[in-house]
């Protein structure tokens, strides 16, 4: 089973954590693995799966940046300056669920794929990483965990983003490039006719898109996303509304010397 349930939906919400510590105990020829006592090859291939895992596919963290060192008890390894690595914590929340090995980094997936095949072949090993402290993260694999993937489902569907617009157009294959809130770039397929008959200028503007796509029913993620149109947008806040409004109700109330008073009355004077 997972034994991490203590890690909450956001850890960017709190204190940013800046290590981890990576571990494995087994018992072979019954001795406890641990520092003094550790098969080569062990050794070896945990080293290369810690590196591994910190890495990632996007390589938010270069391990030859990070300090290591080998604590005592089982064969562990505390890796710290990882305070930077954005994607490896997301992945670690992800990881509390066990039908998660599609939606982290493939790289960190197999890592997890390997430590469980290794921990069923060999049922007193066991792998866990967590915090130093164990109370944010702690994730273990062993005999008993069922990480798995989960069959994708996309579904078609018609949204609307917004966000900033970055670049637009293109001789073949036109597209809009648009900067969300989060700051990713949604990369948004068009045509020539389309972007010609617009008469606003557009870049580097706030818009909104009304597009077509398909979207991950697991994640929420967009693929081959295509733009129907552009759509009319004001900010939520218009400061010329706003003062219109102010004018108006000024307006309305200028007759009246004392509003509070013409309330009260209202409500049939004070008890």
């Amino acid at each position: 089973m997972l034994t991490a349930g203590r890690l909450r939906p956001t850890i960017s919400s709190m204190n940013p954590l800046n290590e981890l510590r990576f571990a494995v105990s087994d018992r072979i020829n019954d001795a406890e693995v641990g520092p003094r006592h550790v098969p080569l090859s062990l050794l070896g291939d945990f080293q290369k799966d810690v590196s591994e895992f910190l890495r990632g596919s996007t390589r938010d963290v270069d391990p030859a940046e990070v300090l290591v060192s080998v604590d005592e008890g089982s064969l562990a390894l505390v890796a710290s300056g990882l305070m930077a690595a954005t994607t490896l914590w997301a992945d670690l929340e992800r990881l509390q669920s066990l039908g998660s090995l599609n939606l982290i980094d493939p790289k960190r997936a197999a890592v997890v794929e390997r430590w469980q095949t290794s921990a069923r072949q060999n049922p007193h090993r066991k792998y866990r990483v967590a915090d130093m402290t164990a109370a944010r993260i702690s994730l273990s694999v062993d005999v008993s965990t069922d990480f798995r993937r989960v069959e994708e489902v996309w579904v078609t569907v018609e949204k609307y983003v917004h966000g900033k617009v970055m670049d637009l157009g293109g001789k073949t294959k036109p597209n809009v490039h648009l900067e969300m809130s989060d700051g990713t770039v949604l990369k948004v397929s068009t045509t020539q006719k389309l972007l010609a008959q617009e008469e606003q200028n557009r870049l580097y503007r706030s818009a909104l898109l009304h597009i077509s796509a398909e979207e991950n029913l697991l994640t929420g993620a967009l693929r081959n996303p295509v733009l129907l149109a552009f759509e009319a947008h004001q900010p939520a806040y218009d400061e010329a509304e706003f003062q219109q409004m102010v004018r108006r109700g000024t307006a309305a109330w200028s007759d009246v010397p004392d509003a509070a008073e013409w309330l009260e009355g209202l409500r049939g004077g004070r008890a």
